[in-house]
């Protein structure tokens, strides 16, 4: 039997089911990171490295010192057109091959990555010797820092991710030289109640479900071909999107999964729907529209004659069903709390400095050069889920026609290492992060979230 979508409602157990989507930002003063610290050895390189003119500084070898645990950090300095920089940083073993006569020989090597987990670095202007910032590194991945900058006898605090500010500007109680011999730990502690931390505080084993379903999608891909206006219905059957009137396969497909955009991302929900409901879900519930354009103004006019908002009510209505279905209570969209409408960053790094982010747009989502950045807080925040996105798009025919009309599903999790990840899954087809973000360069994508699960089985 497929899922009935009624009108029946519960709003006590909608208020304690939706409580469950939203993430509360709680600082905990155990919240660590396991960085290697050098605060003990730089508390000996103020004089001659962090303060000293520019001239006695290129005068120091690079050195090794070890801290109190026995871990080796190399100190050296680097230059650059108006700024110089000292860094403190650990060492770490890379293998490397090493080609011969003989072979390939793969020998370990020494290595002391500036932006490695427990790296320390201080910008000084080559003019006056002043200090310009510090940075601390404490993830796997670079992208992902600390900033301090003295600020007038103060300190300001900056938290970027992947070039967008979690923080900007955030003023510090403690002056900026004392950064200079601060541990990680000390400054975990000056800034655990004004920086998000918890954007940060990343935990490498709550992603089973996530993992689950991206290697299930990824093992189902070899038997989906690409097909325009295809989904199969609550019993299973191939069907047009457009009308649900039965369809024929092609002989050379009848072994294969035929989906168009649309119907691949409900065939993932439908994995998800079917251990529960013992059904597919039906087509007419997910075309419901979610979008109520003003009928004097031009997306009003246009929308009379086109479904401008196709794959952002498609997603949504898969989202608010799936959410059903785990509830056991049919919620319509506009109660489901699907939607992601997060306000994580305050600005974003550009050529041109700093500039203020648009963050989220009404009906429209966020722009995709912010999603890398915000799949990684989601990832942090929201361990449990993945996205539905709806990517809106100008029309190549109407430029002046922004239309909502491809679906794609992100799965952000943290692997065994605390890297970040993202599995993209598009058209029946897997593609990359950075690829799909290259492709809708200047478009708009609004995501929903629905829960992972072990119990995912695809048509």
């Amino acid at each position: 039997m497929g899922i009935e979508m009624n009108s029946k409602r519960c709003y006590i157990l909608f208020a304690v089911a939706a409580l469950s989507l939203i993430s509360v930002p709680v600082f905990s003063q155990s919240l660590s990171f396991p960085v290697p610290d050098s605060s003990e050895i730089r508390k000996t390189l103020v004089d001659t490295w962090f303060e000293a003119p520019l001239s006695l500084v290129r005068q120091n070898n690079a050195e090794v010192r070890q801290n109190l645990s026995g871990i080796a950090f190399q100190v050296h300095l680097e230059e650059s057109a108006d700024t110089f920089a000292i860094f403190v940083s650990p060492e770490e073993m890379l293998n490397i091959d090493v080609y011969s006569s003989s072979g390939i020989n793969t020998v370990p090597t020494k290595v002391y990555p500036g932006d490695a987990p427990g790296s320390w670095v201080l910008v000084r202007n080559k003019n006056d010797g002043s200090p310009v910032r510090i940075v601390y590194y404490f993830t796997k991945d670079s992208d992902i820092y600390l900033s301090f900058s003295p600020a007038g006898g103060r300190t300001s605090a900056d938290m970027i991710i992947y070039g967008q500010y979690a923080a900007k500007n955030v003023p510090v109680g403690v002056s900026f030289d004392r950064f200079y011999t601060a541990s990680f730990d000390d400054v975990l502690s000056w800034t655990g109640h004004i920086v998000p931390w918890h954007y940060a505080a990343v935990s490498k084993n709550l992603y089973h479900g996530s993992i689950q379903m991206m290697q299930v999608i990824r093992k189902n891909l070899p038997r989906i071909v690409y097909s325009e206006d295809a989904m199969y219905d609550e019993y299973g059957k191939p069907v047009y999107l457009s009308n649900g009137k039965p369809r024929q396969i092609d002989e050379k497909d009848a072994d294969k999964l035929s989906l168009s955009s649309a119907g691949f991302v409900k065939w993932i929900v439908d994995g998800l729907v079917e251990p529960i409901s013992g059904g597919y879900l039906k087509r007419k519930p997910l075309l419901v529209q979610t979008v109520a354009y003003m009928p004097t103004g031009f997306p009003g006019t246009m929308s009379e004659q086109y479904n401008l908002s196709f794959a952002l009510d498609w997603t949504r209505n898969l989202a608010a069903a799936a959410f059903s279905v785990r509830q056991g209570v049919t919620y319509l969209y506009k109660d489901s709390a699907v939607d992601v409408r997060i306000e994580p960053f305050a600005a974003e790094m550009t050529a041109a400095g700093s500039q203020r982010t648009a963050g989220y747009i009404k009906d429209s989502g966020y722009a995709v050069k912010t999603l890398k950045a915000l799949l990684y807080v989601l990832a942090a925040t929201e361990p449990n889920y993945f996205y539905l996105g709806a990517v809106r798009q100008t029309d190549m025919k109407s430029p002046e026609v922004k239309v909502f009309n491809q679906s794609v599903v992100f799965i952000p999790y943290f692997d065994s290492t605390g890297r970040f990840a993202c599995a993209v899954f598009r058209n029946g087809t897997e593609t990359t992060l950075e690829d799909f973000m290259t492709k809708f360069k200047g478009c708009f994508v609004n995501l929903v979230r629905i829960e992972t699960s072990d119990r995912f089985f695809p048509q």
